[in-house]
């Protein structure tokens, strides 16, 4: 494994790592450790170049700062990304076990200082292959395992208190929710959505996810761009971020977004120009935090299921407490959630963290 260092201001540590008999290039971010060690999972995604891997890296470390720390867990944020090579990484020639072993020793390589998991592109069998180098993983088969019904779960949770806040009940019987992403939170979404009496609206980029979740759940299918416009009470943003943007808000029926995806504002002011159109947006690192606080409760703190599942639950009372932040101080609910997630990272900078 070789390893090199760069230097990003604002971010603790970035580490790539190679390995060419494994096919391995991936990057490793650490954003902080104010809390606790840094957690995020693996992505194991296809990127355009190295730069466009590096943003996505650090956006998205940043955003698990700033959602375990609103999630008030002892523990930091950082991510890490397997850059995907299809000339490579398809080929007989190369073991999925080989990747991800490789993966396993950039990640102990930074010596406890970040936790990793599952994420886009990546499983739980994945994360058995990283335990055969680093004891620094998380989402284990036989533990907390697959984060995607609890990340669901906290999503749901979320939409129903943006419910609460908009329309004064948390009942989502009736309502009309536009699932964009029907991949594993997407379709446990839908799950959940369908057994509260919600109708739903579906879409994905893999047709089959979208025939599974409409034949199990009674969803409508909508072409790929038609899910924006979809006539619809609650949008929930479920695959990748940056699509909340000047071209898609505008399309929005919506008077709700409440979604698992990352990074779901292109830009921080779209989620001001989300506010002046009316809309009432669940910030997505407050609603999608269901899997790390599974993982975390489960595997760090050793928290049993029913415990865990209370802390889940308890996103609820988060999210309104976002939206009456950003009611009281007339700011848009993103820069809500980055203030009380702030204010508790400067707490943890004098003093240890409570759960």
């Amino acid at each position: 494994m070789q390893t090199r260092e760069t230097s990003v201001p604002g971010y603790e540590r970035v580490v790539w790592g190679a390995d060419k008999t494994a096919g391995y290039r991936g990057v490793a971010v650490i954003h902080s450790t104010v809390l606790g060690p840094a957690v995020g999972g693996t992505r194991y995604w296809l990127y355009a170049n190295d730069d466009e891997a590096l943003t996505d890296a650090l956006r998205l470390a940043r955003g698990m700062t700033y959602k375990n720390a609103l999630a008030g867990l002892p523990c930091g944020g950082g991510k890490s990304i397997i850059l995907r090579n299809d000339a490579l990484n398809d080929s007989a020639a190369l073991s999925r076990e080989k990747l991800f072993r490789a993966h396993g020793q950039l990640v102990e390589a930074l010596a406890g200082k970040y936790i990793t998991a599952e994420d886009v592109g990546t499983s739980p069998s994945d994360m058995e292959f990283i335990l055969k180098e680093t004891r620094h993983v998380a989402g284990l088969q036989g533990r907390s395992g697959d984060p995607s019904p609890k990340t669901a779960r906290g999503v749901f949770r979320a939409m129903q208190a943006a419910a609460k806040h908009y329309w004064g009940r948390d009942d989502l019987s009736g309502k009309t929710v536009a699932i964009q992403g029907c991949g594993h939170v997407g379709y446990y979404l839908g799950g959940e959505l369908h057994r509260a009496g919600a109708r739903l609206i579906v879409t994905d980029v893999d047709q089959e996810r979208s025939r599974r979740t409409a034949e199990d759940f009674g969803a409508t299918v909508v072409a790929l761009e038609g899910i924006y416009a979809a006539p619809a009470d609650v949008f929930a943003p479920c695959a990748l971020g940056g699509i909340l943007n000047d071209q898609t808000i505008p399309q929005l029926k919506a008077r709700i977004v409440a979604g698992a995806a990352n990074n779901q504002l292109l830009e921080a002011r779209h989620g001001a120009l989300l506010r002046q159109q009316g809309i009432l947006y669940a910030p997505d690192y407050a609603a999608n935090a269901g899997g790390v606080i599974n993982g975390c409760c489960m595997e760090m703190l050793g928290w049993d299921q029913a415990l865990t599942s209370q802390k889940i639950d308890a996103i609820y009372e988060t999210l309104l407490r976002i939206f009456r932040l950003a009611a009281e101080s007339n700011i848009d609910t993103s820069l809500a959630a980055d203030r009380l997630a702030e204010e508790r990272l400067m707490k943890g900078a004098m003093s240890s963290p409570q759960l």
